[in-house]
């Protein structure tokens, strides 16, 4: 599947436009439908703290144990396991380190975004194409 590039506020120039992906995160009994920022350079996923909350997730100090680095060093994050359905694939397992950072994206990173899909950046064009992990395709 393919997905433009787009900007998060109207006015931004089209120099402005990053892979954003539309997806639905479900945890427990509650979803939620969210854009989230489609980061090669990311070593993992991130889910804002308003994320977390807004699933039903409860924060528990005991397990904030995730180092994030760059500006999120100063937050802690504890690890968040969400069911995440991207258009019309099947739904997958995500691994999000939940940060405490409310002003930060929801990125979607190597680990473990990039280990379930396959992605190509065409950004000349605009455009990012996903597609799923071949059953049996090595992580």
């Amino acid at each position: 599947m393919r997905f433009p590039y787009s900007t998060s506020d109207p006015s931004q120039s089209e120099l402005d436009r990053l892979p954003r992906l539309p997806l639905t995160l479900r945890y427990g009994q509650r979803q939620m439908t969210e854009t989230g920022l489609v980061d090669s350079g990311a070593t993992v996923n991130v889910l804002p703290y308003g994320g977390g909350i807004r699933l039903g997730a409860v924060w528990d100090d005991r397990k904030a144990s995730i180092r994030l680095a760059g500006n999120l060093g100063n937050f802690a994050a504890m690890p968040l396991i969400v069911t995440a359905e991207v258009g019309d694939f099947a739904p997958v397992r995500l691994a999000f380190a939940w940060t405490q950072a409310e002003n930060v994206a929801l990125i979607l990173g190597q680990v473990n975004f990039f280990m379930e899909f396959n992605v190509c950046f065409f950004r000349p064009q605009l455009e990012f194409e996903i597609n799923a992990k071949a059953p049996g395709e090595a992580i």
